[in-house]
């Protein structure tokens, strides 16, 4: 008998559950059992001592003990402590699985990623070029929060990184080396050529966006970087809560890739972060591998509460498209 897991969905939300197979048709006959059946599901509840399952089912006490050894045969129950009662021992017992079957040597198929419960499809392939052996294969850069760079500006959206971080946590474990570096480190690093990027903030406040800037789809304005978004056929995207996802090839090297999650100002940044960790799916769904490609978001609190939780597209665009 092996422990395995039950992955199964419903509206587009993973669960899993341990599982029990059984191998003969012995161990079937005994979770058949109407009485067993009734011990499995009462000690699902809680555990139980034989005297106190023998109570609840109305049946002897010898009956229990006789189906209790017959569960415990089969691993479906356990025995979870042992107390000392009036000069004797007594022992009790839970079930140990949340489900039981049978199972055939064909019919496998490969499950997607979970995360969050989501089986996020289309984030996976967006990021499948960091991910090297299941480990994250790349580096997460912020603008430092010091004033820095051409605009003696200080980033202000560098701990959103935090969240992308447990986000890409569903897809991958992280390697031994520190993965996150302030822009201005990543520039005397010259990393730019080497290492697939994650760049996260706007070009204003972050020295490695600006590098890219440039080579995106959907590029902030050069003359001022807080103006605003500028996509093709002059249309422009300015309000504070639109934020930019786009991933390019790199044009200093085709060897690695590029992220940048940024927005007009901090509020159009968080809004790109949450699009891409709450609802990737949605947002990435005309992603193409092979296309430099960009999506402006605007983020939306719909409850008044301070906080974004609706997003909406407002523009998308790939390289096949332009």
């Amino acid at each position: 008998m092996d422990r395995k897991s039950l992955v199964y969905t419903l509206n587009e939300n993973a669960f899993t559950k341990e599982i029990l197979i059984l191998e003969k048709p012995s161990e079937i006959r005994v979770l058949s059992n109407p009485i067993a059946w009734k011990i499995v599901n009462l000690l699902a509840n809680r555990p139980m001592y034989p005297a106190q399952i023998a109570k609840e089912l109305k049946i002897y006490e010898q009956s229990a003990y006789y189906y209790i050894r017959k569960l415990l045969t089969i691993r479906a129950i356990g025995q979870v402590e042992t107390s000392f009662v009036r000069g004797g021992t007594a022992k009790l017992y839970k079930t140990e699985y949340a489900a039981f079957g049978i199972e055939m040597d064909w019919g496998e198929r490969k499950f997607e990623t979970v995360k969050n419960g989501k089986i996020n499809r289309n984030v996976r392939t967006f990021f499948e070029d960091f991910i090297d052996d299941g480990l994250f294969n790349g580096t997460i850069v912020v603008g430092a929060p010091d004033p820095h760079g051409p605009y003696r500006s200080s980033a202000r959206d560098g701990h959103y990184a935090a969240h992308l971080a447990f986000f890409l946590g569903g897809f991958c474990t992280l390697p031994q080396n520190f993965v996150v570096k302030l822009d201005v480190d990543a520039k005397s690093e010259k990393i730019s050529g080497i290492e697939n990027i994650i760049s996260i903030g706007g070009p204003g406040t972050n020295i490695i966006t600006s590098e890219f800037n440039r080579y995106l789809p959907i590029r902030f304005d050069e003359s001022n970087f807080w103006s605003g978004l500028i996509a093709p056929q002059g249309r422009t995207h300015t309000l504070d809560n639109h934020g930019l996802i786009a991933k390019i090839r790199n044009p200093f090297s085709e060897k690695v890739k590029i992220i940048i999650i940024a927005g007009v100002r901090s509020a159009g940044t968080k809004s790109a972060i949450i699009a891409l960790t709450n609802h990737g799916n949605e947002i990435l769904k005309k992603f193409n591998q092979d296309d430099n490609w960009a999506i402006v978001v605007q983020g939306f609190d719909m409850d008044s509460d301070g906080k974004i939780d609706t997003i909406d597209i407002v523009d998308e665009i790939s390289s096949s498209s332009a």
